[in-house]
């Protein structure tokens, strides 16, 4: 098996998203153009080694492009709609990061379920250098899905996320613990339909459950199940004082 060219992988990321998400395009198009030769020469050059009949599983990606930017389209749109500061689905697409990681993501996905070694864990790690956002190809992640900001969100192997669920910056889907012996087994978290795990929150476990139309408060921490409906939050305490009669050192909190 060979090694992949990094280069020649995310030239060929970056060909998929031109193709699925080209310059000027209507939005609201059907058809995909240009998925003939040059989307082939890429997957051929980054194919070359790593699988069997490699032309029979370049055509069933060919093949797959179009629902995946049907997916896609659904994704932007439920951003668009989370986010206030957005103003177009255009917008979204052409600037999130959110929403290029969720491409390379589901990209990467349908790669994983073809059994196509390294490639899909390249192409998201290509995402998480380029967004900041580290979301394992073999995750589970339903549709619509919303990322906002995003920087620093982690997205285990084993994590189940559902249907309508939103993400902001620093969310933590992981593991109890680093063991080998579990590579087989559930160790990332569920995030059941219509939940919203704000900034900095983490949930580790694989028997984790998030129920159904909770909300996760910033920088919660969690390694147990919640309820459908629940909202979980800390409350944390700030305490402001007049400076010109605080005598205490100002130094004494860092």
């Amino acid at each position: 098996m060979k090694i992949p060219d990094k280069v020649a992988v995310e030239k060929t990321i970056k060909a998929v998203f031109e193709v699925l998400f080209p310059v000027g395009d209507d939005i609201k198009r059907v058809e995909i153009d240009g998925l003939g030769e040059d989307l082939r020469i890429h997957f051929n050059v980054i194919l070359d080694g790593l699988i069997d009949k490699k032309e029979a599983v370049i055509d069933k990606i060919l093949v797959k492009l179009p629902s995946i930017r049907k997916k896609l389209i659904l994704d932007a749109d439920f951003i668009l709609q989370s986010d206030p500061a957005a103003t177009h689905i255009i917008e979204v697409i052409a600037i999130y990061p959110g929403f290029y990681a969720i491409f390379c993501y589901r990209f990467a996905n349908y790669l994983s379920k073809l059994s196509i070694p390294l490639l899909p864990r390249m192409i998201t790690e290509y995402a998480h250098k380029t967004t900041g956002i580290d979301i394992h190809p073999k995750a589970t992640i339903g549709s619509p899905f919303s990322i906002d900001h995003g920087t620093g969100i982690v997205i285990g192997e084993t994590a189940i996320i559902g249907n309508h669920v939103k993400l902001y910056q620093g969310v933590t889907l992981g593991a109890l613990s680093v063991d080998k012996g579990k590579a087989s087994k559930k160790r990332h978290p569920t995030i059941e339909d219509d939940v919203i795990l704000y900034a900095g929150c983490t949930i580790l476990g694989g028997a984790t459950v998030i129920g159904r139309n909770s909300i996760i408060g910033g920088n919660v921490w969690l390694t147990a199940s919640i309820n459908p409906f629940s909202v979980v939050y800390n409350k944390s305490e700030i305490i402001v004082r007049d400076r010109s009669t605080f005598q205490d050192p100002v130094n004494f909190i860092i």
